[in-house]
């Protein structure tokens, strides 16, 4: 079987402008620029290459991949740049070529609920079931987005690939919840992945699905999402509350033994530790807040901790204000770039949102 290719063209008189934000997203996907010129720029990825040409009427996408699935990973990652520097107004994207109209929604897997355990005061663990899970695996993100049912929505209407690649809704109006969570563990060969789910005191669909499902229930599972982390570092300094420990203990337990640093982790008290096959030489700090507010201590310790030097990579994620404050250190005072480190804000205090839970 030949190569699958794909190309979309995008009306946009303004594109120059967002170009540099759309060619940097894609690059931190692990790409390797294979050339680049004032209006072109090709990229190469270890499922595929994607092309982008622009000019003053516009953009035009291209792709290719051996593998269905890799194909679809490119529609998403294009796809999705425009949507986001295309705002408030994106622009549609068609794709035409190999698989176009083809509703299968590539990134979707319909799972079983197998177990759910309580394993500290606030953390729920649920086992999922399903096929299909290598591209969990395959693409370096570590995050998947559930489509939770409600009590609103008990039985949600699935996803269908819309003309972009990207989710589309038949029935909107029986559209189940979505909410970001790190895949904890992932056996693609057993077909299993484990989901640790934070258990607020003021519960939203997130916590509230985790607190009453069911083994035997289903849930959709997106994915996956997110920016790969940059595994070829020497170096890392990581930090997060409960909403980023599940990341944190997984890439303690498969980073690479060699890997060096030091791992920040805020929670509210000692009940909340959780214990980690922390394989690499990365050190593993736990911080108590009690009852103060969640993140200012862990925000302090990151700030007092010196950047790694050399072949270094930080990661933060926690509540919104805490991670502005240290992505403005790390990349304005410090002027590290978008390779060196990844900071995620994954809730803001007094809101309810998609990685809130």
């Amino acid at each position: 079987m030949g190569e699958l290719q794909c190309y979309a063209t995008v009306a946009r008189s303004d594109v120059a402008a967002i170009m540099p934000q759309i060619r940097d997203r894609l690059a931190s996907y692990q790409a390797v620029i294979a050339a680049e010129a004032p209006d072109s720029v090709r990229m190469e990825y270890p499922f595929g290459w994607l092309a982008l040409r622009w000019d003053a009427a516009g953009l035009v996408l291209q792709g290719g991949a051996e593998a269905a699935t890799g194909l679809a990973r490119l529609k998403d990652l294009m796809a999705t740049a425009v949507r986001v520097y295309a705002r408030p107004n994106p622009p549609a994207v068609v794709w035409q070529g190999d698989n176009a109209g083809d509703t299968h929604l590539e990134s979707f897997r319909l799972m079983e609920v197998a177990a759910s355990v309580r394993i500290t005061p606030h953390m729920q663990r649920v086992r999922l079931h399903g096929t299909g899970l290598d591209r969990f695996a395959a693409f370096g993100a570590m995050h998947v987005r559930l489509q939770l049912p409600t009590p609103e929505v008990p039985a949600p209407v699935w996803p269908i690939a819309g003309p972009d690649g990207l989710p589309l809704w038949p029935d909107p109006e029986n559209k189940p919840a979505p909410r970001v969570y790190t895949v904890r563990q992932l056996n693609a060969a057993e077909g299993w992945m484990d989901i640790d789910l934070l258990l607020h005191d003021t519960d939203g669909p997130g916590a509230t699905w985790a607190r009453t499902v069911q083994v035997g229930e289903h849930v959709g599972v997106i994915g996956p999402v997110g920016r790969p982390l940059k595994p070829q570092a020497d170096h890392y300094l990581l930090g997060a509350d409960e909403t980023g420990l599940p990341a944190i203990a997984r890439m303690l337990e498969s980073l690479p033994a060699a890997a060096s640093g030091h791992a920040f982790v805020e929670v509210a008290r000692e009940a909340d530790v959780q214990p980690i096959a922390n394989q690499t030489g990365i050190a593993l700090h736990w911080i108590y807040r009690g009852d103060a507010p969640a993140g200012a201590a862990l925000e302090a310790a990151i700030l007092a901790q010196p950047f790694p030097s050399g072949n270094a990579f930080g990661w933060f994620a926690a509540e919104a204000a805490h991670a502005t404050a240290v992505r403005e250190y790390w990349r304005g005072t410090l002027g590290l770039g978008r390779d060196q480190t990844l900071v995620a804000a994954y809730w803001r205090r007094g809101t309810s949102g998609h990685m809130a839970g």
